[in-house]
């Protein structure tokens, strides 16, 4: 009652400037209390407080999905998955869905030579025309989507880096980038970025990477990806069909989540539906001035679905973009060198060499195509709950979040904590 009679003269001031000054000093101890509970409170947690929910996982299912994300860049971006948000454990591990003692459990090797002749027939087609339509129509800036708003423009000695965003009315945030990397063809960009093999050596938060299923007709293939993520969320598994189509010397390449039955789903890794990274390659003049094609320019567009908030999404990708962008250029160096040492090539790089031949006539006619690609209708379906732009409203919400992580999560206190703080957003809204 007391509270109530407070917040009651709170907001009976006369002006809004004395309402949100007096609600400041009201939340202010709030929210220190509920930091040192959160310090406390983790770490003097008991052993029999996951109890109840452990034994409520090992009965449930785990096909629980996080509505949020997109914060990894594939492509002349590999990953944004090792940016270290600032962030308490306690608090981002709530976001992942899993608990940091969670039992994993992994997919049996032994049953990847059956799943390959399944997987020829169940994926090998997913990756079509269709999606080089979408490509393209992206890199021409004509699928109709949003505006692009330009977050970086950056260069070094060896290349030059600019980066645009744009929010969807539905699904994940969505990122496009244009790299020009100098003294590069881009025969050798495009099986760089393909080779998983070496992709290991400069990408440090790739795991593992197998090739489940491909065609010697198309260069399609289908391949399962581990990814290292930051230690409050459990690793990603990414199924991940991909092709190359060439279009005289640009070559338009997709890689995009695909279904796979024959992997089973397991409780760690956790595994990516919504995935889409795919990019256009072709020779650009070198920024030197003398008109030669030299550099090689890749065009990304990139999304996807990794149960990260978005908005903390975004903050981590501005604040880890470039300095992840930086680290591509040696490794490329490196794959050149190491490709002029070698008369063999790759199994990887081999079958980036097989792509399907589209006419450039071909292309331009797309403009007036009515379809704007599977990969638009996969995001706006994907995505349950519409993206949360209201950012005052997470003081209120993220207390509950907080406090909720220091009880014993439990799914009934969880509920009655989220419950007051929407009601308390509800008042926020009201001002």
């Amino acid at each position: 009652m007391a509270l109530l009679s407070i917040l009651s003269e709170i907001l009976g001031k006369p002006r809004i400037v004395d309402v949100l000054g007096e609600l400041m000093v009201l939340i202010a101890p709030l929210w220190i209390a509920v930091i040192v509970g959160v310090l406390v409170g983790w770490s003097w947690k008991p052993k029999w407080a996951n109890l109840g929910r452990e034994m409520l996982d090992s009965s449930g299912s785990d096909e629980s999905k996080s509505t949020s994300t997109s914060f990894s860049l594939l492509g002349s971006i590999p990953s944004f998955n090792s940016l270290n948000f600032q962030m308490p454990s306690c608090l981002l591990s709530s976001f992942d869905g899993k608990d940091e003692k969670e039992t994993s459990s992994s997919p049996s090797n032994s049953d990847s030579d059956s799943s390959l002749l399944e997987l020829e027939g169940e994926n090998l087609k997913v990756v079509n025309d269709d999606d080089l339509e979408y490509l393209w129509k992206l890199v021409e800036e004509k699928d109709g989507g949003p505006a692009w708003i330009q977050m970086m423009d950056r260069s070094t000695s060896n290349m030059s880096y600019q980066a645009w965003r744009r929010d969807p009315e539905t699904g994940p945030p969505q990122y496009r980038s244009r790299t020009v990397y100098e003294n590069a063809t881009p025969e050798m960009v495009r099986e760089f970025f393909w080779d998983d093999e070496f992709r290991s050596k400069w990408d440090d938060m790739l795991i593992s990477a197998r090739t489940l299923a491909e065609c010697p007709t198309t260069g399609t293939m289908v391949v399962h990806w581990v990814r290292k993520f930051p230690f409050f969320c459990s690793d990603r598994e990414y199924i991940i069909g991909r092709r190359i189509w060439e279009a005289g010397r640009s070559y338009y390449c997709v890689t995009k989540s695909v279904p796979c039955s024959s992997v089973p789903r397991c409780n760690k890794p956790r595994r990516v539906d919504l995935y889409y990274s795919s990019w256009c390659i072709r020779a650009a003049e070198s920024k030197k001035g003398d008109g030669q094609l030299t550099a090689c320019e890749v065009i990304l567009f990139h999304y996807e679905d990794m149960g990260i908030p978005w908005e903390i999404a975004k903050l981590g990708v501005r604040q880890g973009m470039w300095g992840t962008v930086k680290k591509i250029d040696p490794g490329l160096r490196a794959y050149q060198k190491e490709r002029a040492s070698s008369s063999s090539v790759p199994h990887c790089a081999f079958m980036a060499q097989i792509n399907t031949k589209v006419n450039v006539d071909y292309l331009r006619s797309l403009e007036n195509s009515s379809h704007n690609g599977s990969m638009e209708d996969q995001s706006s379906n994907s995505s349950e709950k519409p993206a949360r732009k209201n950012i005052p409203k997470l003081l209120v919400v993220g207390g509950a979040i907080a406090l909720a992580c220091t009880i014993d999560r439990g799914l009934l206190t969880k509920a009655v904590i989220f419950g007051i703080g929407r009601r308390f957003a509800k008042i926020g809204r009201r001002l």
